[in-house]
């Protein structure tokens, strides 16, 4: 088995169309079917069922893709590491980011980081929730940023940044009558909410405070980026529920702010590692999260 062929499958895979993937590949149709068939033959099972109008993986091809980018993870993870090291550091750490961080508190870390120990390069992976969790427990990541502590066993969630829940209203909105929003009020309204895949450790927490109310909400779009998400309640698609670190980072014009009603609810950050011993490396940027977290919303790190 080469490594062209697990990226040839990778890309069929995703594509589900021999030619769209060949096309992707920028080779001929015919030696991209050749190398599946050769990797089928070469593992003794079939990864595709074809059919003269479709393509799709079967449950053995659906498994053997979520290895294929393991392996081809690690693969780059390796020519990295060895180009890093031809340039001068002296160690890497690996840092998923999931479900969206607090962008002035991470780049003040990663600042840190860089003037303290410039010799340790920080590689940094944006992957959904599940993928990172995998990925820690595989030796992928070192360490991860996400708002879910639901991992299971083997890794350690430690809560590091929490930040208010606010309420995102487009400009002259009814709601803006209040200067503290009730949840009940808020619910009353369509909402524009983060995709609970693109941001599934945030949307749960959001799911959460939601159902402390008995009030079925309208979902007007669920968005992967924050930026789309206070351009459509800018455009009056509707309300949303959004982190106050969050909105001081993307300001919009069209988009006023307002604390909820009563004690307001917190989203937290999470730092995940495995649980083993860290390394001294690891260690070290550990001990640098914990200062910045007492830092408060619009407050300088």
């Amino acid at each position: 088995m080469e490594l062209r062929h697990l990226r040839y499958f990778i890309a069929v895979a995703e594509e589900l169309h021999f030619a769209r993937a060949a096309e992707r590949l920028h080779i001929e149709q015919s030696p991209l079917s050749r190398a599946i068939k050769d990797l089928e033959y070469d593992l003794g099972t079939q990864l595709f069922e074809r059919t003269t109008r479709s393509t799709r993986l079967t449950w053995v091809g659906q498994v053997f893709l979520d290895e294929a980018r393991r392996v081809l993870s690690a693969v780059e993870q390796a020519k990295a590491s060895a180009k890093a090291a031809a340039t001068g550091y002296r160690g890497t750490l690996r840092i998923a980011l999931s479900d969206g961080v607090a962008s002035s508190r991470f780049a003040a870390l990663l600042a840190q980081c860089r003037e303290e120990e410039p010799d340790t390069e920080i590689r940094l992976f944006e992957t959904p929730f599940a993928l990172q969790v995998k990925g820690l427990r595989s030796d992928l990541f070192d360490a991860g940023f996400a708002q879910s502590a639901e991992v299971g066993e083997g890794i350690i969630a430690e809560p590091v940044w929490s930040d208010p829940l606010v309420v995102a209203v487009p400009a002259r909105h009814p709601l803006l009558a209040h200067k503290r929003i009730p949840l009940e009020e808020v619910l009353r309204y369509p909402l524009v909410l983060c995709h609970p895949k693109a941001c599934e450790g945030c949307s749960r927490q959001i799911e959460r405070v939601i159902r402390t109310v008995d009030v079925q909400p309208t979902i007007a779009e669920h968005v992967t980026t924050h930026d789309l998400l206070l351009a459509l309640v800018a455009a009056g698609y509707g309300v949303s529920l959004t982190s106050a670190t969050e909105i001081e980072a993307c300001r919009h014009p069209g988009v006023v702010v307002r604390p909820l009603a009563g004690r307001s609810p917190m989203l937290t950050t999470y730092l995940l590692r495995p649980d083993i011993e860290p390394s001294a490396q690891l260690s070290h940027f550990i001990d640098r999260v914990n200062p910045v977290e007492t830092t408060a919303p619009g407050e300088p790190p």
